[in-house]
Protein backbone atom coordinates (compact mmCIF):
# COMPACT_ATOMS: atom_id res chain seq x y z
CA UNK A 1 0.00 0.00 0.00
CA UNK A 2 1.08 3.57 -0.67
CA UNK A 3 0.58 5.99 2.21
CA UNK A 4 0.02 9.75 2.19
CA UNK A 5 3.48 10.06 3.73
CA UNK A 6 5.00 8.15 0.79
CA UNK A 7 3.24 10.44 -1.69
CA UNK A 8 4.34 13.57 0.14
CA UNK A 9 7.94 12.33 0.33
CA UNK A 10 7.94 11.57 -3.39
CA UNK A 11 6.51 14.96 -4.27
CA UNK A 12 9.05 16.69 -2.05
CA UNK A 13 11.82 14.88 -3.91
CA UNK A 14 10.37 16.03 -7.22
CA UNK A 15 10.22 19.59 -5.93
CA UNK A 16 13.97 19.60 -5.25
CA UNK A 17 14.52 18.91 -8.94
CA UNK A 18 12.38 21.79 -10.20
CA UNK A 19 13.07 25.54 -9.78
CA UNK A 20 10.51 27.48 -7.78
CA UNK A 21 7.93 28.86 -10.21
CA UNK A 22 9.11 27.13 -13.38
CA UNK A 23 10.59 29.82 -15.57
CA UNK A 24 11.64 28.03 -18.75
CA UNK A 25 8.62 29.54 -20.51
CA UNK A 26 9.92 33.06 -19.98
CA UNK A 27 12.22 33.09 -23.02
CA UNK A 28 9.41 32.63 -25.54
CA UNK A 29 6.44 33.39 -23.26
CA UNK A 30 5.15 29.91 -24.12
CA UNK A 31 3.34 28.24 -21.25
CA UNK A 32 3.67 24.46 -21.06
CA UNK A 33 0.96 22.35 -19.45
CA UNK A 34 0.83 18.92 -17.84
CA UNK A 35 -2.59 17.30 -17.41
CA UNK A 36 -3.24 14.95 -14.47
CA UNK A 37 -6.41 12.94 -15.07
CA UNK A 38 -7.31 12.00 -18.65
CA UNK A 39 -10.98 11.18 -18.25
CA UNK A 40 -14.02 13.05 -19.54
CA UNK A 41 -13.10 16.41 -18.02
CA UNK A 42 -9.35 16.16 -18.51
CA UNK A 43 -9.58 15.26 -22.20
CA UNK A 44 -13.01 16.50 -23.27
CA UNK A 45 -12.63 19.93 -21.68
CA UNK A 46 -9.00 20.73 -20.89
CA UNK A 47 -6.95 18.99 -23.55
CA UNK A 48 -9.35 19.76 -26.40
CA UNK A 49 -9.57 23.38 -25.29
CA UNK A 50 -5.82 23.81 -24.90
CA UNK A 51 -5.18 22.36 -28.35
CA UNK A 52 -7.41 25.01 -29.89
CA UNK A 53 -5.53 27.71 -27.92
CA UNK A 54 -2.05 26.59 -28.96
CA UNK A 55 -1.40 29.38 -31.44
CA UNK A 56 -3.67 32.13 -30.12
CA UNK A 57 -2.42 31.85 -26.53
CA UNK A 58 1.06 30.34 -27.02
CA UNK A 59 0.33 27.29 -24.87
CA UNK A 60 1.24 23.63 -25.33
CA UNK A 61 0.40 20.34 -23.61
CA UNK A 62 3.77 18.74 -22.88
CA UNK A 63 2.69 15.89 -20.60
CA UNK A 64 -0.33 13.82 -19.58
CA UNK A 65 -0.87 11.51 -16.62
CA UNK A 66 -3.41 8.88 -15.60
CA UNK A 67 -3.39 5.78 -13.41
CA UNK A 68 -5.11 3.94 -16.31
CA UNK A 69 -2.47 3.54 -19.02
CA UNK A 70 -5.04 3.42 -21.83
CA UNK A 71 -6.28 6.90 -20.99
CA UNK A 72 -2.78 8.30 -20.65
CA UNK A 73 -1.73 6.76 -23.97
CA UNK A 74 -4.75 8.13 -25.83
CA UNK A 75 -4.16 11.60 -24.36
CA UNK A 76 -0.49 11.43 -25.36
CA UNK A 77 -1.49 10.57 -28.91
CA UNK A 78 -3.79 13.60 -29.00
CA UNK A 79 -1.23 16.05 -27.67
CA UNK A 80 2.18 14.66 -28.56
CA UNK A 81 3.05 15.01 -24.87
CA UNK A 82 4.85 12.49 -22.70
CA UNK A 83 2.64 9.99 -20.84
CA UNK A 84 2.99 9.25 -17.12
CA UNK A 85 1.20 6.99 -14.66
CA UNK A 86 2.57 8.57 -11.45
CA UNK A 87 1.90 12.30 -11.17
CA UNK A 88 4.97 12.81 -8.98
CA UNK A 89 7.21 11.81 -11.87
CA UNK A 90 5.41 14.31 -14.08
CA UNK A 91 5.98 17.07 -11.52
CA UNK A 92 9.74 16.50 -11.87
CA UNK A 93 9.53 17.41 -15.56
CA UNK A 94 11.25 20.78 -16.04
CA UNK A 95 9.32 21.40 -19.25
CA UNK A 96 6.02 21.99 -17.45
CA UNK A 97 4.89 25.35 -16.11
CA UNK A 98 1.24 24.62 -15.24
CA UNK A 99 -0.48 21.49 -13.98
CA UNK A 100 -4.14 20.63 -14.50
CA UNK A 101 -5.69 18.57 -11.70
CA UNK A 102 -8.70 16.87 -13.32
CA UNK A 103 -8.91 13.80 -11.10
CA UNK A 104 -11.54 12.57 -8.62
CA UNK A 105 -12.07 15.08 -5.83
CA UNK A 106 -10.14 13.22 -3.11
CA UNK A 107 -6.88 13.94 -4.95
CA UNK A 108 -7.42 17.61 -5.82
CA UNK A 109 -5.80 19.30 -2.84
CA UNK A 110 -2.79 16.99 -2.44
CA UNK A 111 -1.90 17.09 -6.12
CA UNK A 112 -2.24 20.87 -6.17
CA UNK A 113 -0.09 21.15 -3.03
CA UNK A 114 2.58 18.93 -4.56
CA UNK A 115 2.46 20.88 -7.82
CA UNK A 116 2.91 24.15 -5.95
CA UNK A 117 5.82 22.67 -4.02
CA UNK A 118 7.36 21.74 -7.37
CA UNK A 119 7.04 25.31 -8.62
CA UNK A 120 4.10 24.73 -10.96
CA UNK A 121 1.05 26.93 -11.38
CA UNK A 122 -2.24 25.04 -11.12
CA UNK A 123 -5.65 24.79 -12.75
CA UNK A 124 -7.51 22.76 -10.13
CA UNK A 125 -10.88 21.36 -11.02
CA UNK A 126 -13.73 22.01 -8.66
CA UNK A 127 -14.20 21.46 -5.81
CA UNK A 128 -10.76 22.71 -4.85
CA UNK A 129 -10.57 20.14 -2.05
CA UNK A 130 -12.47 17.15 -0.69
CA UNK A 131 -12.44 18.41 2.90
CA UNK A 132 -12.09 21.71 4.75
CA UNK A 133 -8.79 20.58 6.25
CA UNK A 134 -7.36 19.82 2.80
CA UNK A 135 -8.54 23.22 1.57
CA UNK A 136 -6.73 24.95 4.43
CA UNK A 137 -3.51 23.10 3.63
CA UNK A 138 -3.77 24.15 0.00
CA UNK A 139 -4.41 27.79 0.88
CA UNK A 140 -1.29 27.76 3.04
CA UNK A 141 0.84 26.22 0.27
CA UNK A 142 -0.34 28.71 -2.36
CA UNK A 143 0.47 31.59 -0.03
CA UNK A 144 3.87 30.10 0.76
CA UNK A 145 4.91 29.48 -2.85
CA UNK A 146 3.22 32.37 -4.65
CA UNK A 147 1.99 30.19 -7.51
CA UNK A 148 -1.18 31.07 -9.40
CA UNK A 149 -4.04 28.66 -8.73
CA UNK A 150 -7.25 28.86 -10.72
CA UNK A 151 -10.21 26.85 -9.42
CA UNK A 152 -12.29 25.30 -12.18
CA UNK A 153 -15.54 27.10 -11.50
CA UNK A 154 -15.53 28.41 -15.05
CA UNK A 155 -18.74 30.36 -14.52
CA UNK A 156 -16.59 32.99 -12.83
CA UNK A 157 -15.44 33.99 -16.33
CA UNK A 158 -18.95 35.41 -16.79
CA UNK A 159 -18.85 39.05 -15.63
CA UNK A 160 -22.41 38.90 -14.24
CA UNK A 161 -21.30 38.06 -10.72
CA UNK A 162 -18.63 40.70 -10.26
CA UNK A 163 -21.07 43.20 -11.79
CA UNK A 164 -23.82 42.08 -9.43
CA UNK A 165 -21.44 42.69 -6.54
CA UNK A 166 -20.98 46.30 -7.62
CA UNK A 167 -24.75 46.82 -7.51
CA UNK A 168 -24.93 45.09 -4.14
CA UNK A 169 -22.17 47.33 -2.76
CA UNK A 170 -23.91 50.41 -4.15
CA UNK A 171 -27.03 49.53 -2.14
CA UNK A 172 -29.23 49.01 -5.19
CA UNK A 173 -30.73 45.86 -3.67
CA UNK A 174 -30.97 47.08 -0.11
CA UNK A 175 -30.24 44.50 2.56
CA UNK A 176 -30.07 41.07 0.89
CA UNK A 177 -31.87 38.61 3.14
CA UNK A 178 -32.14 35.52 0.93
CA UNK A 179 -30.34 34.06 -2.08
CA UNK A 180 -31.67 31.02 -3.91
CA UNK A 181 -30.14 28.98 -6.70
CA UNK A 182 -30.49 25.45 -8.05
CA UNK A 183 -28.74 22.83 -10.18
CA UNK A 184 -31.04 19.94 -11.03
CA UNK A 185 -31.02 17.10 -13.54
CA UNK A 186 -33.13 14.07 -14.34
CA UNK A 187 -31.96 10.53 -14.99
CA UNK A 188 -33.86 7.41 -16.00
CA UNK A 189 -32.92 4.10 -14.34
CA UNK A 190 -29.95 5.25 -12.28
CA UNK A 191 -28.00 8.46 -11.80
CA UNK A 192 -24.45 9.56 -12.65
CA UNK A 193 -23.69 6.05 -13.92
CA UNK A 194 -21.04 5.43 -16.58
CA UNK A 195 -19.96 2.14 -18.19
CA UNK A 196 -16.91 0.25 -16.93
CA UNK A 197 -14.16 -0.16 -19.53
CA UNK A 198 -13.39 -3.90 -19.87
CA UNK A 199 -9.82 -3.07 -20.97
CA UNK A 200 -8.88 -2.00 -17.44
CA UNK A 201 -6.64 -4.64 -15.81
CA UNK A 202 -5.43 -3.90 -12.27
CA UNK A 203 -1.76 -4.66 -11.81
CA UNK A 204 -1.25 -4.65 -15.58
CA UNK A 205 -2.37 -1.31 -17.04
CA UNK A 206 -3.93 0.26 -13.95
CA UNK A 207 -2.61 1.14 -10.48
CA UNK A 208 -5.40 0.75 -7.91
CA UNK A 209 -3.32 1.82 -4.92
CA UNK A 210 -2.16 4.94 -6.72
CA UNK A 211 -5.78 5.74 -7.54
CA UNK A 212 -6.86 5.37 -3.90
CA UNK A 213 -3.98 7.50 -2.61
CA UNK A 214 -5.21 9.37 0.49
CA UNK A 215 -8.63 7.66 0.45
CA UNK A 216 -9.56 4.64 2.56
CA UNK A 217 -7.86 1.44 1.43
CA UNK A 218 -10.32 -0.95 -0.20
CA UNK A 219 -10.19 -4.05 -2.42
CA UNK A 220 -10.20 -3.32 -6.15
CA UNK A 221 -13.61 -2.25 -7.48
CA UNK A 222 -13.75 -0.95 -11.05
CA UNK A 223 -16.99 0.90 -10.33
CA UNK A 224 -15.22 3.01 -7.73
CA UNK A 225 -12.87 4.24 -10.46
CA UNK A 226 -15.26 4.80 -13.35
CA UNK A 227 -18.15 6.01 -11.15
CA UNK A 228 -16.18 7.63 -8.36
CA UNK A 229 -18.60 10.56 -8.10
CA UNK A 230 -21.20 8.19 -6.55
CA UNK A 231 -18.97 7.34 -3.54
CA UNK A 232 -18.18 9.54 -0.54
CA UNK A 233 -14.55 8.35 -0.40
CA UNK A 234 -13.84 10.30 -3.58
CA UNK A 235 -16.70 12.78 -3.98
CA UNK A 236 -19.13 15.03 -2.16
CA UNK A 237 -21.95 14.13 -4.56
CA UNK A 238 -24.27 16.92 -5.68
CA UNK A 239 -22.74 19.62 -3.41
CA UNK A 240 -19.21 19.02 -4.69
CA UNK A 241 -20.17 18.20 -8.27
CA UNK A 242 -22.92 20.74 -8.94
CA UNK A 243 -23.61 23.12 -6.05
CA UNK A 244 -20.03 24.40 -6.00
CA UNK A 245 -20.73 26.03 -9.38
CA UNK A 246 -23.85 27.70 -8.04
CA UNK A 247 -22.80 28.75 -4.56
CA UNK A 248 -19.63 30.36 -5.92
CA UNK A 249 -21.85 32.67 -7.98
CA UNK A 250 -23.63 33.76 -4.82
CA UNK A 251 -20.36 34.16 -2.91
CA UNK A 252 -18.93 36.37 -5.64
CA UNK A 253 -22.11 38.43 -6.03
CA UNK A 254 -22.44 39.22 -2.34
CA UNK A 255 -18.83 39.12 -1.16
CA UNK A 256 -19.53 36.24 1.24
CA UNK A 257 -16.85 34.17 2.97
CA UNK A 258 -17.71 31.59 5.66
CA UNK A 259 -21.24 30.61 6.74
CA UNK A 260 -22.20 30.92 10.39
CA UNK A 261 -24.66 28.00 10.42
CA UNK A 262 -25.81 25.39 7.94
CA UNK A 263 -27.99 22.34 7.46
CA UNK A 264 -29.07 19.99 4.70
CA UNK A 265 -31.84 17.50 4.06
CA UNK A 266 -32.19 14.88 1.38
CA UNK A 267 -31.72 11.26 0.53
CA UNK A 268 -31.86 8.58 -2.13
CA UNK A 269 -35.56 9.08 -2.82
CA UNK A 270 -36.04 7.96 -6.44
CA UNK A 271 -33.12 5.66 -7.18
CA UNK A 272 -33.55 3.52 -4.08
CA UNK A 273 -31.94 0.43 -5.62
CA UNK A 274 -28.86 2.29 -6.83
CA UNK A 275 -25.46 1.24 -5.49
CA UNK A 276 -24.55 4.93 -5.22
CA UNK A 277 -23.81 6.13 -1.67
CA UNK A 278 -24.61 9.76 -2.38
CA UNK A 279 -28.21 11.08 -2.23
CA UNK A 280 -30.08 11.81 -5.44
CA UNK A 281 -31.83 14.77 -3.81
CA UNK A 282 -30.30 17.30 -1.42
CA UNK A 283 -31.13 20.84 -0.35
CA UNK A 284 -28.81 23.04 1.69
CA UNK A 285 -29.49 26.17 3.73
CA UNK A 286 -26.61 28.34 4.91
CA UNK A 287 -26.82 31.37 7.19
CA UNK A 288 -24.03 33.90 6.68
CA UNK A 289 -23.22 36.36 9.49
CA UNK A 290 -25.92 39.03 9.53
CA UNK A 291 -27.55 37.40 6.49
CA UNK A 292 -28.39 36.32 3.96
CA UNK A 293 -29.63 32.77 4.04
CA UNK A 294 -28.38 30.95 0.94
CA UNK A 295 -30.61 28.16 -0.40
CA UNK A 296 -29.11 25.51 -2.70
CA UNK A 297 -31.71 23.27 -4.31
CA UNK A 298 -31.16 20.09 -6.30
CA UNK A 299 -32.55 16.75 -7.38
CA UNK A 300 -31.20 14.30 -9.92
CA UNK A 301 -34.75 13.01 -10.46
CA UNK A 302 -36.44 16.24 -11.61
CA UNK A 303 -34.89 19.00 -13.70
CA UNK A 304 -37.48 21.76 -13.36
CA UNK A 305 -35.43 24.88 -12.64
CA UNK A 306 -35.79 27.36 -9.79
CA UNK A 307 -35.22 31.10 -10.40
CA UNK A 308 -31.74 32.24 -9.37
CA UNK A 309 -32.42 35.21 -7.12
CA UNK A 310 -30.78 37.65 -4.75
CA UNK A 311 -33.73 38.87 -2.65
CA UNK A 312 -33.03 42.33 -1.27
CA UNK A 313 -35.29 44.58 0.82
CA UNK A 314 -35.36 47.21 -1.95
CA UNK A 315 -35.00 45.07 -5.08
CA UNK A 316 -34.61 41.54 -6.41
CA UNK A 317 -31.78 40.56 -8.74
CA UNK A 318 -32.51 37.59 -11.01
CA UNK A 319 -29.73 35.90 -12.96
CA UNK A 320 -30.69 34.92 -16.50
CA UNK A 321 -28.94 33.17 -19.41
CA UNK A 322 -28.00 36.59 -20.79
CA UNK A 323 -26.94 38.30 -17.55
CA UNK A 324 -29.27 39.59 -14.85
CA UNK A 325 -32.21 41.87 -14.19
CA UNK A 326 -32.80 44.05 -11.11
CA UNK A 327 -36.47 44.75 -10.33
CA UNK A 328 -37.47 47.10 -7.48
CA UNK A 329 -39.84 45.89 -4.79
CA UNK A 330 -43.27 47.53 -4.87
CA UNK A 331 -42.45 49.50 -1.72
CA UNK A 332 -39.56 51.16 -3.56
CA UNK A 333 -41.00 51.35 -7.09
CA UNK A 334 -40.96 55.15 -7.03
CA UNK A 335 -37.28 55.28 -6.05
CA UNK A 336 -35.66 52.96 -8.58
CA UNK A 337 -36.05 51.61 -12.09
CA UNK A 338 -35.56 48.17 -13.55
CA UNK A 339 -31.97 47.52 -14.64
CA UNK A 340 -30.79 44.92 -17.14
CA UNK A 341 -27.20 43.69 -17.39
CA UNK A 342 -26.06 41.99 -20.60
CA UNK A 343 -23.17 39.73 -19.70
CA UNK A 344 -19.77 39.51 -21.30
CA UNK A 345 -17.79 36.30 -21.05
CA UNK A 346 -19.57 33.16 -19.95
CA UNK A 347 -19.29 29.76 -18.28
CA UNK A 348 -16.49 28.77 -20.60
CA UNK A 349 -13.37 26.66 -20.07
CA UNK A 350 -11.39 28.51 -22.74
CA UNK A 351 -12.08 31.89 -21.14
CA UNK A 352 -11.17 30.49 -17.73
CA UNK A 353 -7.91 29.08 -19.09
CA UNK A 354 -7.08 32.34 -20.84
CA UNK A 355 -7.57 34.18 -17.55
CA UNK A 356 -5.12 31.84 -15.81
CA UNK A 357 -2.54 32.23 -18.58
CA UNK A 358 -2.85 36.01 -18.40
CA UNK A 359 -2.56 35.90 -14.60
CA UNK A 360 0.66 33.89 -14.91
CA UNK A 361 1.96 36.53 -17.32
CA UNK A 362 1.04 39.24 -14.81
CA UNK A 363 -1.68 40.81 -16.92
CA UNK A 364 -4.91 39.88 -15.08
CA UNK A 365 -6.23 38.88 -11.68
CA UNK A 366 -7.58 35.37 -11.29
CA UNK A 367 -11.33 34.95 -11.69
CA UNK A 368 -11.55 32.10 -9.14
CA UNK A 369 -8.57 32.15 -6.81
CA UNK A 370 -7.67 29.89 -3.90
CA UNK A 371 -9.71 31.85 -1.32
CA UNK A 372 -12.88 31.84 -3.39
CA UNK A 373 -12.26 28.13 -3.90
CA UNK A 374 -11.89 27.70 -0.13
CA UNK A 375 -15.18 29.47 0.60
CA UNK A 376 -16.90 27.20 -1.91
CA UNK A 377 -15.48 24.06 -0.31
CA UNK A 378 -16.72 25.17 3.12
CA UNK A 379 -20.23 25.90 1.85
CA UNK A 380 -20.51 22.52 0.16
CA UNK A 381 -19.02 20.61 3.07
CA UNK A 382 -21.68 22.05 5.36
CA UNK A 383 -24.23 20.31 3.18
CA UNK A 384 -22.39 17.00 2.83
CA UNK A 385 -21.71 16.67 6.56
CA UNK A 386 -25.13 17.86 7.71
CA UNK A 387 -26.97 15.42 5.47
CA UNK A 388 -24.70 12.54 6.47
CA UNK A 389 -24.95 13.25 10.21
CA UNK A 390 -28.51 14.58 10.25
CA UNK A 391 -27.16 17.47 12.33
CA UNK A 392 -27.38 21.27 12.39
CA UNK A 393 -23.82 22.60 12.07
CA UNK A 394 -21.91 25.82 12.75
CA UNK A 395 -18.58 27.38 11.78
CA UNK A 396 -15.80 27.45 14.35
CA UNK A 397 -14.12 30.74 13.34
CA UNK A 398 -11.09 30.35 15.58
CA UNK A 399 -10.10 26.94 14.21
CA UNK A 400 -11.74 27.26 10.79
CA UNK A 401 -13.69 24.04 10.94
CA UNK A 402 -17.29 22.79 10.83
CA UNK A 403 -18.67 21.58 14.16
CA UNK A 404 -22.03 20.60 15.60
CA UNK A 405 -24.15 23.55 16.70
Amino acid sequence: MISRRDFTRGAALAATQVPALASAQSASDRIRVGVIGCGIRGVGAHIKTLLTMKESDNVTVNAVCDVFDKRARQAAEMTGGRAYRDYREMLANRDIDVVVVATPDHWHAQMAIDAAAAGKHVYCEKPMAHTVEDAKRLVAKVRETGIKLQVGVQGMSDDSYETAYKHFQAGDLGKVVLAQIDYSRNYDKDFWLKPVDPDLKPGVNFDWNLYLGPAEKRPFDADRYFNWIRYFDYSGGVPAGLFVHRVTRILKSLGLTFPEYGSALGGKFEFTNSTAEIPDTINIMLDYPGGPTVMLISSLANDTPVPHLLRGHKATLEFTPTGFTIRPQKLYADQAKEFVHRKTGGEDTELHWRNLLQAIRGKEALKCDVMLGYYGVVACQFGVLSQQRRKYLKWDKENERIVEA
